[in-house]
């Protein structure tokens, strides 16, 4: 049966489109159909739980596993943060900040600086790396605002979050109080075991448990992500809703002609057997600029190992076609993009008419901005797979709780069907410790040498 790679694209009522008609210089249909066995394998041992790393797939069932109690207790502690705080800080690393980073910063406001402008604290980020300066700036912050604190770590032991929560925990109750410092202190960590897990028991501190069977970087649907996005003012509800309706499609066939997340997953594999290394994930919204950091850190932690692996690196346009552009237009030939394309904006905007005219763009008066960016996302396409990067595009109809939901849910299982189909294991990451190693002898560590 022919593919017809210009019809290969979904709308199965979740209305989040995977296109790859742009493919056809590229990718043949043969091709593709080649590997539709590959791709039922996988899906096989990721819904079987029979693959590597199956002891961390509890993010699998996530979104119709969660309590409504939990759900529930996440929504009021999220009204004692918005009662209590101008600033919530969300201390952690990795997973345990990029996914509610991503779906924070996608939704708000950015020139939204002032807390409490909009009835809501200001999210900001701490312990994602070991900058004195920034943590300094930070302390000065809080020095004059109201804030709570949510510390994120299975472990409580992972060193950029731990200092920064040591150094914000004297600070807060210095400032506070420790009575007081503790109904401000929100711990996301273990359900039993580790260092935070005893502080947090030990000092009364409103607690949420990490899953055993979720790893860090698939953990944005548990109380890592959804605390954060809840106190900022989203719909966690609608978020877990749009991963939901995700999930139904991707469990329920691994035919690459109805499981969008299998497509992806199988075309990305076949341009890296053609050489293709590097995969670009391109935004022409900026406030998706956090949701292409997450999804760097779930490709490349998942699939970076063994000496195989697509390497995943991320633009904005058009506003980096005025410093990548040049490289992505004529440099090596060993990467291809996958667009993230949003239809509709939240907002209307149309270019004015200006009577002298002196910058030409008269003949822009009174379109939209939204059309003038579509039509620059297409002539970048076309003009990039002119130049030979293959492009996959993802449409999703706006930027909101539901389609975000989707999108996270999307790349998470098309991830998972990308390592079996690779080979490794998608649920490991053997190699962050190796930097740690050489850290903790530089510094004097007991029981560690270079």
């Amino acid at each position: 049966m022919g593919w017809g790679l210009g019809l290969i694209k979904y709308k199965l009522m979740t209305q989040l489109e995977v296109d790859i008609s742009k493919l056809k210089p590229f990718i043949d249909d043969n091709a593709i159909a080649g590997l539709q066995e590959e791709l039922n394998n996988a899906h096989r041992q990721l819904v079987g739980r029979t693959g590597k790393g199956n002891d961390f797939l509890g993010w699998v069932d996530l979104p119709v596993q969660l309590d409504e109690a939990l759900v529930g207790r996440i929504l009021s502690d999220a009204g004692k943060i918005r009662q209590m705080a101008e600033i919530f800080v969300v201390i952690g690393i990795g997973g345990s900040y990029l996914g509610s980073r991503a779906v924070v910063e996608a939704l708000g406001n950015p020139f939204q600086f002032l807390p409490r402008e909009s009835g809501y604290p200001q999210i900001v980020f701490a312990g994602e790396n070991l900058s004195e300066d920034y943590h300094a700036h930070l302390l000065e912050l809080l020095d004059r605002k109201d804030y709570a604190v949510a510390v994120i770590s299975k472990s409580g032991t992972t060193t950029e979050p731990a200092i920064a929560f040591r150094l914000i925990r004297q600070h807060i109750e210095t400032k506070y109080g420790k009575e007081e410092a503790r109904k401000r202190i929100f711990a996301i960590t273990d359900v039993s075991r580790g260092a935070l897990k005893k502080l947090a028991d030990a000092e009364g501190y409103s607690s949420y448990v990490i899953p055993d069977d979720v790893g860090g970087r698939y953990s944005v649907l548990t109380p890592v992500g959804l605390l954060p996005i809840a106190a900022a003012g989203f719909d966690i509800r609608s978020l877990l809703d749009g991963a939901i309706r995700m999930r139904e499609i991707a469990l329920s066939s691994a035919t690459l002609q109805q499981n969008p997340c299998a497509l992806y997953a199988a075309v990305r594999n076949i341009l890296y057997r053609q050489g293709k290394l590097v995969e670009i994930l391109v935004a022409f919204e900026p406030g998706l600029l956090y949701m292409i950091e997450w999804w760097k850190q779930l490709y490349g932690e998942s699939e970076g190992k063994e000496h195989k692996g697509i390497f995943p690196a991320g633009v904005t346009f058009t506003s980096d076609l005025h410093s990548m552009g040049q490289y992505i237009q004529e440099g090596r030939r060993t990467l291809f993009e996958t667009v993230v394309s949003v239809e509709n904006p939240k907002n209307k905007l149309v270019v004015p008419n200006d009577p002298e005219n002196l910058d030409g763009l008269n003949f822009l008066s009174g379109k939209r901005l939204t059309e003038i960016n579509h039509k620059a996302e297409l002539g970048t396409m076309m003009a990039h797979i002119d130049g030979g990067v293959p492009n996959i595009r993802i449409t999703i109809p706006a930027i909101n709780e539901y389609y975000l939901g989707q999108l996270i849910y999307f790349f998470e299982f098309a991830c998972a069907l990308s390592g079996y189909t690779l080979g490794v294991n998608p649920f490991d990451q053997p190699g962050v410790e190796a930097y740690k190693k050489n850290m903790f002898a530089l510094l004097g560590k007991p029981c560690y040498e270079l």
